[in-house]
């Protein structure tokens, strides 16, 4: 086979499939494991798919499925890793900060400067990240465990929310359309919402990937939110489309 047709043929089952896994088109193709991780490589850079750990996924994904916690990790690394320098470097002294679920906040979580400040996260692999160093200054709110974020969710952890106020909340979302924040749990949703009521300011960090997506519920919406923080890949057509929503801020990442 070609590879002009290998491409072609791996392009439509991602987009045929939304997720499919580097197994599946070694065995379809009958080609090696090296072999797909190249043309994977290669249609990623010429934007045709996105790379997620061990496969990749269509750019039109239907977001029903959501990636678990581990793909969702493998993903824009590092624009999740400029986002999230520059949401910590907005913490500042004698501040209570709300910390949602997501990958990119935890990346905050490990780069959160250290200051007489008060957490409150009901992310797991946050509250890991943080322990150590934050000792009786760090609130972990419990709740029913969702394995796909490592966050509790549901009436506990909302029944302890709404009796607490932040200085900032920062927050995450799987998609981004006109004015709609959306995310594939209604728990996580809620949750997220009462902690933006409970704010004096708010925060939503998305890569450029969340943009023009929809997933299953609204749980906010940008003009309830003080900045969204994202990429620098963004287009600026689409950066302005938003910006009529909220403030936005392109991070440039290191020189």
């Amino acid at each position: 086979m070609l590879k002009r047709e290998r491409l072609t043929r791996i392009l439509q089952m991602v987009n045929e499939k939304g997720i499919v896994d580097t197994a599946d088109i070694m065995e379809a193709l009958a080609v090696s494991d090296m072999t797909v991780r190249r043309d994977l490589d290669e249609l990623e850079k010429s934007g045709k798919l996105i790379r997620v750990r061990g496969g990749a996924q269509s750019l039109d994904y239907n977001i029903d499925f959501e990636l678990s916690h581990l793909q969702k990790s493998t993903v824009q690394i590092e624009e999740k890793r400029d986002i999230a320098r520059y949401a910590a470097s907005l913490v500042q002294d004698h501040e209570t900060i709300f910390l949602g679920p997501g990958t990119t906040l935890e990346m905050m979580a490990s780069m959160i400067p250290d200051k007489d400040i008060r957490i409150v996260t009901p992310s797991l692999p946050a509250f890991e990240v943080l322990k150590e160093r934050m000792e009786d200054r760090l609130l972990l709110v419990g709740g029913t465990y969702r394995s796909n974020t490592g966050a509790f969710v549901g009436t506990l952890t909302n029944q302890v929310l709404r009796d607490l106020k932040f200085t900032k909340a920062f927050i995450s979302c799987n998609g981004i359309a006109d004015d709609e924040i959306t995310t594939s749990s209604m728990e996580e949703g809620e949750m997220q919402a009462i902690a933006c009521r409970n704010a004096r300011s708010t925060f939503l960090l998305a890569d450029s990937r969340k943009f023009n997506r929809e997933d299953f519920y609204v749980y906010d919406h940008l003009y309830n939110i003080d900045e969204l923080i994202t990429d620098k890949s963004v287009p600026k057509d689409v950066i302005d489309h938003y910006g009529e929503y909220t403030k936005i801020l392109q991070v440039k990442g290191e020189e």
